[in-house]
């Protein structure tokens, strides 16, 4: 029990110290949660540090993400190469790849970017749903392993996790294990001032097997975790600690949450502990007791290579989501078959007819809705549904959980062997955007299938016309959103999606039925973001710029433009995003030097950039038929004209 004793208070001792050094940081759950996670670490937790990215490694989340000084340690003191006392030192510097949050990426052993508070445990259902599916597929030899999370009161209390974590306990997810930190106390002070939820009770109701144990007794912390182990369901284990503890003065309160023990404090809980070492000082006794806790797994993982061997590039090409040869030719075949005979179909239909190339040809797809397949058109032939009886399928039904949808959809990303696709109407894309976000962060392929993208939608009225929508994911770093004004774009979309390596990509798709625009397929032209879809004969007077279904309205205002006289070119802009990646060169000969007009039933914010004049929508939107909506909103060829009558 010494031996545990000191391990857990190198844990206390070396966050503290970096918190206090960069004057910065959250001490309190490292030091409550330092006994729990020296138990989970080297006696459950199956990793090998000399291969980090092992596949059937356990999967480890430190949802309550604040908490980040006490899984940079554990690294450390297990002993992954990337992380030195340096980078303990160097804790929440610029540059330093000890940043204040945990980031995926940044080091080795951070399974996930965490930070906002629900995220990491509902994403971390997504990690043991993957692993589930891979192991239907593959068997134990290759897949089996298990997922661990520890949250905080604020993971418990945030929304999200209520629809994952329902989600988990109807799907019986036993292989997932959350170690809450049961310690009474947020920002501002007392949980039970805030919130009388008996978490316990509320984890049985959604089918979790739920207990308690004293966070601090290191035999009852064992217990716990292999009574864990040997359930059926997932398990909320609840932790009871002391916020902070060590700290004679600061435990047990609000003090120690968010702000630095102080040298004072810090002195003081050096004597409480019985710890005579300066700061930043492991003795070699206990750091070998750690490294030694790294090395467990050497001979597992071993034997485990030598199974993905002899499994042979269909397994690792699968884990690595590496598409298989010809991935893509029904999806050509399907663009050439649209542009001969002239199909004319809403995007959302286009997307569908996409999928049942795509489905069939890519094992690694899972797909999903948030209960809207049959307006997302998402679930298609070749798919059937994940139960907990049947984990060897590849469509997951969420429920009306458009929250738990995108952190699963990153959780599976994350885990690997899946990329993942999930639906909802554009507009409730709000409710996904803290998940969507933190997949652009991360760099994940995870792919959006968001119908119902404009005014188009028509009498759902303003609650269901997403007009802002595309500006505000445009601005969003590193995120495709793609408007595609046909079939062929629409494939084209999902082409380029489906080969981002770290790049999440939208495909923002129509109610409304659009005709079949493009005349050739020969070459990806959404991938330039933007392109000239129709020509002027002669030197252009005026450039139209469009996307999804304004593209129409545009080639209707050319005609009747070169009937005046005036010769305009058409450009369909996709994706603006990729059309900023493009040379000088494109981008000129695409915009033009003649006056230029944007046409987009949305927002006008970013089009000013590309644009003399924009036909948008400054306000929401109203109900009605949709043709009717557009004249309201004057997003209608006349207007168009007269645009460009004021322009030329």
């Amino acid at each position: 029990m010494e031996k545990d004793v000191l391990m857990a208070n190198a844990i206390r001792f070396l966050s503290a110290d970096a918190i206090n050094k960069a004057n910065s940081g959250h001490p309190g759950m490292p030091l409550g949660m330092a006994d729990v996670a020296t138990v989970l670490f080297s006696k459950f937790l199956k990793f090998n540090p000399k291969a980090p990215r092992w596949f059937d490694r356990d999967r480890f989340v430190l949802s309550a993400g604040h908490g980040s000084m006490l899984l940079y340690s554990l690294l450390y003191l297990t002993g992954y190469d990337d992380i030195n006392i340096d980078d303990i030192k160097n804790f929440r510097q610029l540059g330093a790849k000890t940043a204040g949050h945990p980031e995926y990426g940044h080091l080795d052993g951070v399974d996930m970017t965490t930070g906002p508070l629900g995220q990491g445990i509902s994403s971390a259902v997504g990690m043991a749903l993957a692993e589930r599916i891979i192991n239907a597929r593959f068997g134990d030899a290759l897949c089996n392993h298990r997922t661990f999370v520890i949250a905080g009161d604020g993971c418990l209390m945030e929304g999200i996790s209520e629809e994952a974590c329902a989600l988990a306990g109807h799907l019986k997810l036993n292989k997932l294990t959350v170690l809450w930190d049961n310690n009474n106390i947020t920002i501002d002070g007392k949980v039970d001032e805030a919130s009388s939820t008996n978490q316990i009770e509320r984890f049985k109701a959604m089918g979790w097997h739920a207990i308690t144990a004293n966070g601090h007794d290191f035999k009852a912390i064992e217990n716990a975790l292999n009574e864990a182990l040997k359930s059926d369901k997932p398990t909320l284990i609840a932790f009871q600690t002391t916020i902070g503890f060590g700290a004679p003065n600061k435990c047990g309160s609000s003090k120690c949450h968010g702000a630095p023990l102080g040298e004072e404090e810090t002195v003081l809980m050096r004597q409480n502990l019985n710890w005579p070492y300066p700061p930043f000082e492991i003795p070699d006794n206990v750091l070998q007791n750690w490294r030694n806790v790294g090395k467990r797994f050497k001979v597992e993982f071993e034997r485990w290579q030598k199974a993905a061997d002899k499994a042979g590039k269909d397994f690792s090409d699968y884990i690595n989501n590496v598409l298989p040869k010809n991935w893509n030719a029904d999806l050509c075949a399907l663009k050439e078959k649209a542009i001969a005979e002239q199909t004319e179909v809403a995007t959302r239909k286009a997307s569908e007819m996409c999928l049942k190339a795509i489905v069939s040809n890519v094992p690694q797809i899972v797909g999903g809705s948030a209960d809207l397949a049959a307006s997302n058109l998402t679930f298609v032939e070749g798919m059937t549904n994940i139960t907990q009886a049947d984990f060897g399928a590849n469509n997951v039904k969420y429920g009306i959980r458009e929250h738990a949808m995108a952190a699963l959809m990153n959780g599976m990303a994350l885990h690997g062997g899946v990329i993942p696709f999930g639906g909802t109407f554009f507009v409730f894309s709000d409710y996904m955007r803290p998940a969507m976000r933190l997949a652009a962060l991360m760099g994940l392929k995870v792919i959006y299938v968001l119908t119902h993208d404009s005014i188009g939608v028509g009498e759902d009225g303003p609650t269901h016309q997403p007009v802002e929508h595309l500006a505000s994911y445009r601005a969003m770093p590193n995120i495709l959103t793609f408007r595609p004004c046909d079939v062929v774009e629409t494939a084209e979309s999902w082409e380029i999606a489906l080969t981002q390596e770290n790049t999440p990509s939208i495909l923002a798709l129509s109610r409304q039925k659009l005709p079949l625009i493009r005349k050739s397929a020969k070459e990806n032209l959404t991938a330039k973001g933007a392109y000239i879809i129709s020509d002027c004969a002669k030197k252009r007077d005026i450039t139209l710029i469009a996307t999804g279904s304004e593209v129409m309205l545009c080639l209707k205002a050319q005609a009747l433009l070169k009937q005046k006289g005036i010769d305009a070119a058409v450009v369909s802009m996709p994706c603006m995003a990729l059309f900023e990646k493009q040379d000088l060169s494109w981008k000129n000969a695409v915009l033009g030097k003649a006056p230029r007009l944007c046409v987009e039933a949305g927002s006008s914010f970013g089009w000013h950039k590309y644009a003399d004049d924009v036909i948008s929508i400054d306000s929401f939107g109203a109900s009605g038929k949709p043709e009717d909506v557009y004249a309201h909103f004057s997003i209608t060829v006349d207007e168009i004209l007269k645009r460009v009558e004021k322009l030329v």
